[in-house]
């Protein structure tokens, strides 16, 4: 029971990580990137779609995305739910594709997006500091039931500790390496 309370926080905690990082990855670093607009929904074929199940991305310069829908007739979709979506940025349509052009960013938004990605790290931590609050109540309640001793309790316990500290370092490391990706000039 105990090794069932662990595996299940741990594993919680790893989707946690995983949801800041993504998270994370949605913060425009001025360089060109198509998670920022991967998630967007379209609505094409009278369904709303993710923009990442009706086009193709690539990167032709540094600071461009080039979107290029799998069917041309989904171009207008595309342009206009970018542009309902609010991203700062102004699609440019020729018809087949549509490019979308990353301004440089100024000093005080890299300093104003670096306090989002710590927001959304602390955001992340809250979450694994849930799962294990989540984890300990169940290991209460398994001591309660009886037939486990103290000492197993306070093993997982401490086990649990660790799991958390663990996954605190990887989104601290997550987030220091967005952090450091965008103040770089």
């Amino acid at each position: 029971m105990i090794q069932m309370v662990l595996e299940e926080a741990e594993e919680r905690m790893t989707e946690a990580v995983a949801h800041s990082k993504k998270e994370f990855s949605t913060i425009r670093t001025g360089r060109a990137s198509s998670s920022l607009v991967e998630r967007i929904s379209v609505d094409a074929y009278g369904v709303e779609m993710k923009l990442q199940e009706l086009a193709s991305f690539s990167v032709p310069e540094a600071r461009q995305l080039l979107i290029t829908p799998h069917d041309p007739g989904n171009v207008v979709a595309v342009e206009k739910a970018i542009t309902k979506a609010e991203l700062g940025l102004t699609p440019s349509n020729d018809g087949h594709s549509i490019r979308l052009s990353f301004p440089e960013l100024t000093q005080e938004r890299r300093h104003e997006l670096v306090r989002m990605v710590n927001s959304m790290a602390e955001e992340g931590k809250n979450r694994l500091r849930g799962q294990r609050r989540n984890g300990r109540k169940d290991l209460d309640d398994i001591s309660g039931s009886g037939g486990v001793s103290e000492d197993d309790i306070k093993h997982a316990s401490d086990r649990l500790d660790e799991l958390i500290h663990k996954h605190e370092a990887v989104i601290d490391q997550a987030r220091a390496s967005k952090e450091s990706e965008l103040l770089e000039v």
